[in-house]
């Protein structure tokens, strides 16, 4: 038994018990039309009937009394209408034993699932006034306005609401110059259609059985048939999810792509991995699948799971000394004092055996370097050995204890005795000393000369810029040039002379070195070169060094 019979089964059923004296009817609608956008389908039924006679043969054929909550509803409301005139059933009423609120959007009334949840409303002019009490319902007069009456009051006909999730069916792909004739499940004949819902019937020309719009696994719509295989490859490709083809008597048949199979019905293709549900990956084996896992795993009993692999557990194991299992694999460990090197545990000495470290060798992540103890910092210019390193103003000196007057400050630094009689390495202040020719700032170890704005450095002095050089390039004020010792002694012509005439005094100052190297340290400045790197530079930085060439003093 179709739809349509089951609906008209259905008004005729609740026609006696409900309709207030009316006649039951045993004719179909005298004319209906329906309307679906998106997922729902809008049917309106021309019969006489009352609120609950309506509501049945509603529920009867799938669906309920329409609510009207958007204009997109009215709209449908209007073209289904067609300007006819009477009052349809709507599915808004108020219950019994409540009362009209005027001052609420759909004062009082309810839908009739039991909400007021609406974003439209459309009460004719001056109604409903207040007062007024249920049950009363709502219909669609010709003017598409909302008017009350009674619930067991006839109307001219009813709106029914059919709700789809999966979605409907578009109308078919028919050969130029064929007709579809289209049934909804709601019993509505119309080809005019441009979506169809599930349980939607089409016959077409030359096709022994009609086709229907079937709800599908992945929750979608679309046509099939009844009976297996395909029907015209020209109509929806004969329904075939893969291609469709035809045999030398020009009987349809479906075929699917490599790797998958035909389903039952004959049109749907199905990947023979798609119901094994593999843990890890399948593999097409024909018209089935086998389940496969990744390295460091096996396949479990059920043929679709996959089991981690304890390699630590192995015999002979894969490591030398420790193993450590992890997922899909494992990781290898060695024992304090022994280095992980290409999968192999070799002691930590034997990674220095190509080093000549003056202090310490180290291991850090399987690399070998030298390291110096405290006070101490790797030599620039070979990492194997250690300089005095200071940061500080004042360090303890390096002394020979053999020899305790032997001792050694790094560059920079210079030899003091403390009242205690400890030998401490004290940081010579440049600055102090006048190196520089303008400004001065002393830092541990070195100095740094500062030049003003418009001058350029000549060594540790100032000079002014070369104005025809036509550089209008801004410059920094002051930009730090780092170098290695003092600035030259600078010595006017007078003391030059002074020098050369008077050799007494010179026989008086070569005394006085004398007496200076046997009675308390001293530093002597040495020569250097002082260069501008660029025009630009503005600063000049310098650090002292000592006398002996490996720029530590030996007292």
């Amino acid at each position: 038994m179709g739809p349509l019979e089951l609906l008209l089964l259905a008004l005729a059923a609740v026609g006696p018990a409900q309709g207030a004296g009316l006649p039951p009817s045993t004719t179909p609608p005298a004319s209906s039309s329906a309307q679906c956008l998106d997922s729902s389908c809008f049917g309106l039924f021309w019969e006489a009937r009352s609120f609950p006679e309506a509501e049945s043969a509603c529920q009867a054929s799938g669906g309920r009394l329409m609510r009207a909550r958007s204009t997109v509803a009215a709209e449908a409301i209007e073209l289904l209408r067609r300007g006819r005139a009477g009052g349809v059933w709507l599915g808004l009423r108020l219950p019994e034993g409540r009362c009209v609120e005027p001052g609420r959007a759909l004062r009082g009334f309810q839908w009739v699932a039991g909400d007021e949840r609406t974003d439209y409303e459309a009460w004719a002019g001056g109604w409903p006034a207040a007062g007024g009490c249920g049950p009363r319902c709502v219909v669609v007069n010709a003017a598409l306005r909302w008017e009350d009456r009674a619930c067991q009051a006839a109307a001219t006909g009813f709106l029914c609401e059919y709700s789809y999730p999966g979605g409907t069916c578009g109308p078919l792909a028919l050969p130029p110059g064929t007709a579809a004739s289209y049934t909804t499940p709601f019993g509505v004949r119309d080809g005019d259609l441009s979506a169809f819902p599930p349980g939607t019937t089409a016959e077409v020309p030359g096709l022994d059985a009609p086709l229907e719009c079937q709800a599908r696994a992945n929750g979608s719509a679309g046509w099939g048939a009844a009976a297996p295989g395909a029907w015209h490859c020209q109509l929806e490709r004969g329904g075939c999810e893969g291609q469709c083809q035809e045999d030398e008597l020009g009987r349809p048949f479906c075929t699917c792509s490599e790797g998958t199979a035909l389903r039952p019905d004959g049109r749907g293709c199905l990947s023979p991995c798609a119901e094994l549900r593999c843990q890890h990956q399948c593999v097409p084996q024909g018209d089935h699948g086998l389940c496969m896992c990744q390295e460091g795993y096996e396949l479990d009993a059920d043929g679709r799971s996959c089991l981690d692999v304890d390699d630590c557990a192995a015999h002979p194991g894969p490591c030398e000394q420790e193993c450590l299992n992890t997922a899909g694999g494992f990781r290898c460990r060695c024992f304090a004092g022994y280095t992980l090197v290409d999968g192999r545990c070799l002691r930590n000495e034997a990674l220095c055996f190509h080093l000549s470290c003056q202090h310490e060798c180290v291991v850090v992540d399987g690399t070998s370097r030298c390291a110096c103890f405290e006070g101490f910092a790797p030599d620039p210019k070979d990492p194997q050995l250690c300089v005095r390193f200071c940061n500080s103003s004042e360090c303890p000196a390096q002394c020979d204890p053999h020899t305790p007057k032997s001792c050694y400050c790094p560059e920079g630094y210079i030899i003091h005795e403390n009242e205690d009689g400890a030998k401490i390495c004290r940081d010579i202040n440049e600055c102090e000393e006048g190196y520089c020719d303008w400004a001065c700032r002393n830092w541990f170890g070195g100095y740094e000369c500062f030049c003003p704005p418009g001058q350029r450095c000549e060594g540790a002095t100032t000079g002014p810029l070369d104005e025809g050089s036509g550089d209008e390039t801004l410059r920094p004020t002051q930009t730090p040039v780092i170098t290695s010792g003092p600035p030259r002694d600078r010595r006017s012509p007078g003391t030059l002379v002074a020098i050369i005439v008077s050799t007494a005094l010179s026989l008086v100052a070569l005394a006085a070195v004398v007496w200076c190297f046997l009675k308390k340290p001293c530093v002597s400045r040495t020569r250097m070169d002082y260069k501008c790197q660029q025009l630009q530079t503005e600063v000049v930085m310098g650090q002292v060094r000592q006398e002996s060439a490996s720029y530590k003093q030996k007292m």
